[in-house]
């Protein structure tokens, strides 16, 4: 399956049937509101979880440039989150350094190339986490 559009499309037409589980791990959508245009701008994304919280990682593949769903959160920090059937509104913020240390492992074990992707960049590769509301 693809891991963009239309990974977004089949994933919301069939409640996350097709395109929850993807290479192994877990997919959610995630729907920010875009910085320039305003419009809803949804993205499929790798998640973890910690405690009632979701995990998303800003990697963009190890470029040197955050992806644009991560700037997007610069503007508004409410999103919307689709995880399999379930569609809910959450505060999105970067996790600390601190908290980091702590997440940044959970994330790995659910898409172990982070390691890589953080290993060719000299960004700090940001851990979003989704508060629910």
């Amino acid at each position: 399956m693809l891991f963009g559009q239309e990974h977004v499309e089949r994933y919301v037409a069939t409640d996350g049937e097709d395109g929850h589980d993807w290479q192994g791990t877990s997919v959610l959508i995630l729907t920010t509101t875009g910085r320039r245009s305003g419009d809803p701008r949804s993205t499929p994304l790798i998640y973890g979880t910690h405690g009632d919280d979701h995990l998303v990682v800003a990697s963009k593949g190890g470029a040197d440039e955050h992806p644009a769903w991560y700037l997007n959160l610069e503007t508004s920090t409410e999103v919307t989150v689709q995880v399999r059937d379930e569609r809910f509104t959450a505060h999105a913020r970067t996790a600390t350094p601190e908290e980091k240390r702590t997440l940044w492992p959970i994330m790995v074990e659910r898409w172990s190339a982070y390691d890589e992707y953080q290993a060719k960049t000299d960004r700090d590769i940001p851990v979003v986490v989704l508060e629910r509301r």
